[in-house]
C-alpha cells in the first residue's frame, strides 16, 4: 500500500495513515516520537496527494512541488530556514523551486509550510514523492489499495 501522509488541520507537523477504526483513522506523526493517535471525522484530514500549489496557468500537485524541492536541494534538508526566512528570501527560493508560482494567491505562510513538511519527509527517509505521495483512488479509504 502507498504511503498516505496527511495533514491534519490544527495539529503540527504531517502524519502517516495507519489504520482505521470504527469511526476514527490511526495515525502516527512523522516525526521522532512516532506517537499514534485517533484522528476522527470532525478532524480536517487532508492527504498531501491531494494538494496542488497555485500557477499561473494550471495547479501543480504538491507531489511535484516536492520533487522540484528534491532535485534543487540533492535530496536534502532545505537550505532556507523556514522560522527565520524574510519574504524576499521566501519569494526568491520559491521561484527556482516553482518558477511559474503564483505570486497573488500564494502566500509566505504556503512557503513556510511547504518547506516545514519537505524537511519533516526527508528526515522521515520519504524522498520519492512520486510514488509515495500519489493520490488515491476511491472515496472509501478500503479502496485505496495497490492493486496487486
Amino acid at each position: 500500500m502507498k504511503q498516505t501522509i496527511l495533514a491534519i488541520s490544527g495539529k503540527p507537523g504531517l502524519y502517516k495513515l495507519v489504520s482505521r477504526a470504527k469511526n476514527s483513522l490511526i495515525v502516527e506523526a512523522l516525526d521522532e516520537t512516532h506517537k499514534r493517535f485517533p484522528a476522527f471525522g470532525t478532524d480536517r484530514i487532508t492527504s498531501l496527494g491531494d494538494i496542488a500549489m497555485f500557477t499561473e496557468t494550471d495547479d501543480i500537485p504538491l507531489m511535484k512541488v516536492l520533487a522540484s524541492m528534491r532535485d534543487l536541494e540533492k535530496g536534502k534538508e532545505s537550505s532556507v530556514d523556514f522560522r527565520k526566512a524574510t519574504p524576499d528570501q521566501l519569494h526568491e527560493y520559491f521561484s527556482k523551486v516553482l518558477p511559474d508560482w503564483d505570486q497573488e494567491r500564494v502566500q509566505n505562510s504556503h512557503i513556510k509550510k511547504l518547506i516545514q513538511w519537505y524537511n519533516i519527509l526527508v528526515k522521515a527517509g520519504i524522498t520519492d514523492f512520486e510514488e509515495d505521495l500519489a493520490p488515491t483512488e476511491g472515496d472509501n479509504i478500503d479502496d485505496r489499495q495497490d492493486k496487486e
